[in-house]
């Protein structure tokens, strides 16, 4: 018979119990058999659901206190001697690895000082979730530290659960990790035979524990691979292939079509294949050529990564498609991907509009389709589900909540002389040498400043009603000043007015756009602790009326030096919401484009002479192979942002932002932001500083890693930004963080700042002599 199948399941908790617990534990709150405790209570909680749900195969090593690729470095002890020499217990050195770590003596186990800087973090191929980039050496010597999958796999099985351990793959695994900095000559691949050792080890002790299969994600099959990559998979699974006594596997990838890269898996050893057909459908007739005989095909066909209700007669004949092909018992219904970039359970929405509501499904109600489906083409009667379910589905496209005549117009009327400045970067400079005159390495911030607990108490009030809007803006008001008088205070060159009446840089804006709805409990992991709740695009974009001018006019008043506007641009818009499935990506950032560029009108307007569309997600937007998708992507993304900030004057200066991504200056360049910050602080390759050497608009480096809580030195900021300079003119080189202060606290907020401000000095008294 057809199974179900979950390819894994959100690990935060449906209260987000996973960060309060983990927060909790770095501030010494708990202790660390309380932190444990909770995540075997998460454990236990989605396994039960996922079991209630009537679900086949549920997984198993889908959770992890930070992030799953994180816990394969530790598992396989690639972890740098920079961390190893601490000799710290296993979680705080995933910690450590995760988000750095300063402690004094007096505070360590150890009795030594502490003080360590976090690995790099990217993104996950084009979501918005965060991995930290595994790093190897010539030293890296995998062994197993512990046995978590195990360890998770009996927690299961004590509560009667039989469940499918997940690991990420050796291929994936080193093809996604780097060269530590004292390695960088040291091709990661080439350790694959070393490391395979270490995954027979813990698969065989997944067996004698009692593992019948696994599954193992391989989803770099969706990039461009180099032939040595593919060739890695014959030699990888070939050699797991000759074990015996291992779980039969189920090799997986998603994100999007593996067609380009089927020679690398076709008459692999394995049990089965998972393909994602949400984001690839047509690849079906050619990944149905590699599936042997006796193998299994996993069928993605419910969308891990949106929140829109599954189309049951649809996938159903797509199923059927697979089955009439490969018959009952080799075919499995599954989510595309894993659920983690869904929200747990829509039932935590009490205030959602409930013809919209009616539209989304949550994780936990992804459990249900994935059900339903293969009941439906099991031949089990499931009539009154299809019903309803053919009764939404068609709904939306006739919603009144979803059309906009006037947008749609607008749209169309797009035309070259809305994405242009009036003149060319070189003739902008001048005005703005003349309207603002900086020093040599002017120094600025990326915008949010540390959202307190008086914050958030007040947001909270004030979204509740128990103040009145008038006592929330005068708190508001304060807030802002403060910031701007310790801004002041260091002697910042371009200041920022906090953020403080912002709860999420996306979120903020969207709950301001026509469109767009939101969530009360909808939250996703973005990395490690930090969870977003994305907005969901519902309908055709505008903005009724500005959203962020109010605040920034009144910054300005409070000083003589320039303050920023800050918006977000409309491909992070985009892409850190939940966009329609109805009309295509491009259109959705044309309407938001068109809702910024009237923000960025009334704020120069208003006074505000520089004003910053922040970009993080432009990398992530981008088309994971080569091609004509790609290729036009980068058009009119560029475009989009162009649209949002091209109608200022040339002495007003557009400023943009781009954080944990592997960027490409041309993709910068096409945007023609006037300055440009990106994210640094945790990269080693000085060669990446050379790519943008020729980036003819200015350039900030972003000095410290706002995602850690050390502090760095003096010292250490004048020796990055010395490092920087051997490669990089000092005429275009602006001074800041990698990103904003949100999730920072004050006193490290302070003293980071003040150590960057005065290194900026010190090379500007150098550089001007």
């Amino acid at each position: 018979m057809v199974k179900s199948a979950i390819l894994g399941f959100p690990r935060i908790g449906p209260n987000r119990e996973l960060k309060k617990a983990t927060e909790a534990y770095w501030n010494g709150k708990i202790t660390v058999d309380e932190l444990f405790k909770v995540g075997k209570d998460i454990r236990a909680a989605n396994w039960k659901l996922q079991r209630d749900a009537g679900v086949d195969i549920i997984p198993s090593n889908d959770f992890s206190f930070y992030d799953q690729v994180l816990d394969l470095e530790l598992l396989f002890n690639v972890i740098p001697d920079r961390y190893a020499k601490y000799d710290l217990p296993p979680i705080d050195t995933l910690f450590a690895m995760g988000r750095g770590l300063q402690r004094k003596a007096t505070e360590s186990e150890t009795g030594i000082d502490v003080d360590v800087t976090a690995l790099e973090m990217v993104k996950w191929f084009d979501s918005n979730y965060h991995y930290v980039r595994p790093t190897f050496s010539h030293s890296t010597t995998f062994k197993l530290n512990g046995q978590k999958p195990v360890d998770e796999f009996l927690e299961a099985k004590e509560l009667g659960i039989q469940t499918r351990p997940v690991l990420l793959g050796p291929v994936s695994f080193l093809h996604l990790g780097k060269s530590d900095k004292d390695s960088l000559d040291l091709e990661p691949l080439s350790l694959l035979e070393k490391l395979l050792p270490v995954y027979v080890e813990i698969l065989k002790k997944l067996s004698s524990a009692g593992a019948t299969e696994v599954q193992i994600d391989e989803p770099v099959l969706v990039l461009d691979l180099p032939q040595q990559v593919q060739d890695a998979f014959k030699t990888a699974y070939t050699k797991l292939g000759k074990e015996t006594g291992l779980p039969n596997i189920t090799l997986a990838s998603y994100f999007g079509t593996v067609t380009p890269n089927l020679n690398a898996i076709d008459g692999l050893p394995v049990a089965g294949f998972h393909f994602d057909f949400v984001r690839a459908p047509d690849q079906f007739e050619q990944v149905a050529t590699v599936v042997g005989d006796n193998q299994i095909l996993s069928v993605g066909i419910v969308d891990g990564r949106n929140i829109w209700k599954n189309d049951f007669t649809k996938s159903s004949e797509f199923v059927n498609k697979a089955i009439a092909k490969f018959g009952k018992d080799r075919v499995v219904v599954a989510t595309s991907a894993s659920l983690l970039h869904t929200p747990v359970d829509l039932e935590n929405e009490k205030k959602l509009d409930s013809e919209l509501k009616g539209y989304f499904s949550f994780a936990t109600q992804k459990l249900n389709e994935v059900v339903t489906i293969t009941k439906n083409v099991s031949g089990v009667d499931v009539s009154s589900e299809l019903s309803e379910n053919a009764t939404l589905i068609p709904s939306r496209s006739k919603s009144t909540l979803i059309n906009d005549p006037a947008v749609q117009a607008r749209v169309t009327a797009i035309d070259s002389k809305l994405s242009t400045r009036a003149a060319p970067f070189a003739t902008r400079l001048a005005a703005q040498k003349k309207k603002f005159n900086f020093p040599l390495f002017p120094t600025t911030t990326i915008g949010s400043f540390p959202q307190t607990k008086d914050i958030r108490i007040n947001r909270n009030k004030f979204v509740k009603g128990t103040i009145t809007a008038e006592e929330y803006e005068q708190f508001i008001n304060t807030e802002i000043e403060k910031v701007i008088r310790f801004q002041e205070e260091i002697d910042l060159d371009v200041l920022v007015h906090g953020e403080p009446e912002r709860n999420d840089m996306v979120q903020y804006f969207g709950e301001q756009i026509k469109g767009y709805a939101f969530t009360s409990n909808g939250w996703v992991q973005s990395y490690g602790s930090r969870y977003v709740r994305p907005p969901i695009i519902v309908g055709d974009l505008s903005r009724p009326k500005p959203m962020s001018v109010k605040e920034s006019v009144y910054a300005q008043s409070l000083t003589k030096k320039a303050v920023k506007g800050m918006l977000t641009g409309p491909i992070t818009c985009l892409r850190w919401s939940f966009p329609r499935d109805d009309v295509d990506q491009k259109t959705q950032a044309y309407q938001l484009a068109l809702a910024l560029r009237d923000e960025v009108n009334d704020l120069e307007a208003a006074g505000i002479k520089i004003i910053q569309v922040d970009e993080p997600a432009l990398r992530e937007g981008l088309p994971l192979r080569e091609g004509d998708e790609r290729a036009a992507y980068t058009v009119w993304a560029a475009e989009a942002f162009r649209i949002a900030t091209s109608g200022v004057e040339n002495d007003t200066q557009i400023h943009s932002h781009f954080c944990y991504s592997d960027l490409d200056p041309n993709h910068i360049k096409a945007l023609d932001a006037d300055v440009v910050s990106i994210e640094f602080s945790k990269k080693d390759d000085v060669n990446y500083i050379a790519e943008f050497r020729d980036y003819p608009n200015h350039l900030g480096f972003g000095l410290f890693d706002i995602h850690s809580p050390r502090v760095p030195s003096l010292e250490e900021f004048k020796t990055k930004i010395e490092n920087i300079l051997k490669t990089y003119p000092a005429e275009k080189f602006w001074v800041n963080p990698d990103c904003g202060l949100k999730t920072r606290g004050w006193e490290e907020t302070k003293s980071s700042l003040t150590n960057m401000t005065a290194a900026a000095k010190f090379y500007r008294a150098k550089y001007e002599k």
